[in-house]
């Protein structure tokens, strides 16, 4: 199957296209390259150096004739959300518009969407929560997300184009943004590893369900195989991880000497929140295959590589 991955340079979605070549499939990438680097792209894959929100998207679509696209083009910080959230919506609720009509056009068969379980609930009512909480996104961020899920809908309900929702948990791992979801693994063991104190925001018993880039890549290539598409899944480990346990496991892993120190806590941030991943689990054969501690050694080696090469 011929896929077309938005935002496939970048941190989630590059993992996202060696999965799906793995498994056999084409796979074109569309990225702006605002945060994504063609480094991250397997030799020989096509990229266009297109934005989402850009009428030239549709010329990708027409000469490329995707069956199938795998959406991760996003603004994914939750601060940049709250400062700014025109351009938050803009990005996340105007470029994937852009992406819908161009996939309708092309007669694109299926959508994969990348949305988040880590923002669109909001504060939970009970833990873990499953795709059935109500949604009480706290930040633009998590609300632009979510708008999109029901713009998938009525594209299914009047076009008939499939979809697989994906709620990602806070995904982590090598090649990792800074200012994604789950950035925190990014700064924290870029500071540790120079020697630069390290801050967390509020007391540091905030908790998220931490989950490793590949598992959730591997979700995308099950979602390409259901036999029909019109679903929403929860991804995560369904455990709940601390801002301090997280620090205390990367102080471990690089040697950092020194203790954190504190901050105010940030607007718009969810204070808990872990996901059940059941409906995966039992609807796509999916599952996390990567614990947290091998995941952050995996990540603090990544970055360690990178320096040696500088």
């Amino acid at each position: 199957m011929k896929v077309l991955v938005t935002g496939g340079a970048g941190f989630i979605g590059s993992h996202v296209v060696e999965t799906l070549l793995g498994r056999g499939h084409a796979v074109v990438v569309v990225d702006n390259l605002s945060s994504g680097r063609r480094a991250n792209l397997p030799a020989g894959v096509r990229c266009y150096e297109v934005d989402v929100r850009d009428p030239r998207l549709a010329e990708v679509f027409a000469a490329e004739r995707p069956e199938a696209v795998s959406h991760h083009a996003a603004q994914v910080d939750v601060r940049r959300s709250v400062a700014d959230p025109l351009f938050d919506a803009d990005v996340n609720v105007r470029g994937s518009l852009n992406v819908l009509e161009c996939a309708r056009q092309a007669g694109v068969r299926r959508l994969i969407y990348a949305s988040t379980g880590g923002a669109v609930y909001g504060e939970p009512d009970y833990l873990p929560v499953d795709e059935a909480h109500p949604i009480r996104p706290l930040s633009p961020y998590g609300a632009s997300k979510h708008i999109v899920e029901h713009y998938l809908f009525l594209y299914r309900h009047n076009y008939g184009l499939e979809y697989v929702i994906l709620r990602y948990p806070n995904v982590y791992g090598p090649r990792q943004d800074p200012h994604g979801e789950a950035g925190v693994v990014a700064i924290f063991s870029a500071r540790m590893r120079r020697g630069e104190p390290v801050t967390i925001n509020g007391d540091g018993e905030q908790t998220r369900d931490f989950t490793f880039v590949g598992d959730c890549a591997a979700a995308n290539a099950l979602a390409l195989e259901l036999p029909a598409a019109a679903g929403i899944y929860n991804l995560g480990t369904g455990e709940p991880t601390s801002i301090n346990q997280l620090f205390a496991a990367l102080k471990d892993l690089t040697g950092y000497p020194a203790a954190p120190g504190y901050g105010p806590a940030k607007l718009g941030e969810t204070r808990q929140i872990y996901l059940t991943a059941r409906r995966a689990r039992a609807e796509l054969g999916w599952q996390p295959q990567v614990a947290l501690r091998a995941g952050l050694a995996q990540t603090v080696a990544y970055f360690q590589s990178l320096e040696q090469t500088q």
